[in-house]
């Protein structure tokens, strides 16, 4: 049941090469995965010399149809989009938009063709990939139309134990409150409860906060929560989900980090990212829901001021490839115990 999880080294020109080397350095992810590592030699290159004393050894594949994998050993898939150039550090540019782009669309066409069981990759750079090809809001929604996924996505947010989905995510705030909707609230709960229970939480317990400040005091300051998220949550309560709420989003992480829910459920990106940061920054996951296989990275981002230093701490992408390789290795059990 070992799985075969791909690593990407997210934008060559921040701290995600060095982040990805650190990590594959360590014995134990080599013996808990098979590891299919996308990327440029030079991208690897400048990861070693900036991590110090980290060096990989990978086996050479030059396509998806030669895949293999050797025993503690992880693959390398080559790319040839740096120009021959190493990476510039420190700032976008097009030649690392297009290193990570095109190493996103390999990993998914590895997922596609049943190769690899899950994604890991270090911190991307939203506008490098935009100057590289992305024409999507973001990666997740990019997964979403690669691997055709109808419905509902969302980025969730794992800081420990607790848990995060939003109702609504890279968007101007301008737009919020017209996108709050009953059934976009009953899918963002609906989205993370599935995950946590593959994950292994057997009853997640969620709560729901409010769009508005102290969750409208009543509707004297704003009548979302009375005539939209209310509704949704006792919808879900009658359909026997542990949903509550909606909560003040100023107190409602107080009860979370105190260990009352498993869960929140926020109305926008940073109602849930800033109270998730401030609370394991360092250590925080974002991981991928709705998409047939787990995605996973960590929660820092590129860090262009850091790149190159040589300081940048893995422990957020470590977790976020043990929880890549938990889920994956669950979903490839569950799927011999029905076959």
């Amino acid at each position: 049941m070992k799985p075969r999880i791909a690593v990407l080294p997210g934008d060559p020109s921040g701290i995600g090469p060095e982040m990805m080397v650190k990590l594959l350095a360590r014995a134990p992810n080599l013996e808990a995965a098979d590891l299919l590592l996308v990327a440029d030699p030079l991208v690897l290159e400048s990861g070693q010399r900036i991590a110090g004393g980290a060096t990989l050894a990978p086996l050479r594949l030059q396509s998806l149809d030669g895949l293999r994998f050797e025993p503690g050993r992880p693959s390398l898939l080559v790319q040839d989009t740096m120009g021959g150039v190493p990476p510039v550090l420190g700032e976008s540019n097009v030649h690392s938009g297009i290193a990570s782009f095109e190493a996103m669309q390999l990993a998914t066409e590895a997922v596609r063709r049943g190769l690899v069981d899950g994604i890991v990759f270090a911190p991307l750079n939203k506008h490098s990939l935009r100057l590289g090809g992305l024409q999507h809001e973001d990666e997740l929604r990019y997964m979403q139309e690669r691997f055709r996924v109808p419905g509902f996505v969302c980025e969730f947010n794992i800081t420990g134990k607790l848990w995060t989905s939003r109702v609504t995510s890279h968007v101007p705030l301008k737009d919020v409150a017209a996108l709050i909707t009953g059934d976009a609230v009953k899918d963002a709960v609906h989205i993370i409860r599935d995950a946590l229970i593959s994950a292994g939480v057997q009853a997640p317990r969620i709560a729901v906060s409010g769009l508005n400040p102290h969750a409208g005091d009543g509707g004297s300051i704003g009548s979302e929560e009375i005539e939209i998220i209310a509704p949704a949550v006792r919808a879900l309560q009658a359909q026997g989900i542990d949903a509550r709420g909606p909560y003040s989003p100023d107190t409602v992480f107080i009860g979370a980090r105190r260990g009352d829910f498993d869960a929140v459920v926020s109305m926008y990106h940073d109602q849930g990212q800033i109270a998730m940061k401030l609370m394991g920054f360092e250590q925080g996951v974002t991981l991928h829901g709705g998409l047939p296989v787990p995605v996973a990275t960590s929660a820092s981002g590129s860090a262009f001021d850091i790149a190159g230093r040589g300081v940048a701490t893995i422990e957020g992408l470590q977790h976020a490839f043990d929880l890549c390789v938990r889920m994956a290795r669950e979903r490839k059990a569950r799927s011999a115990r029905a076959n």
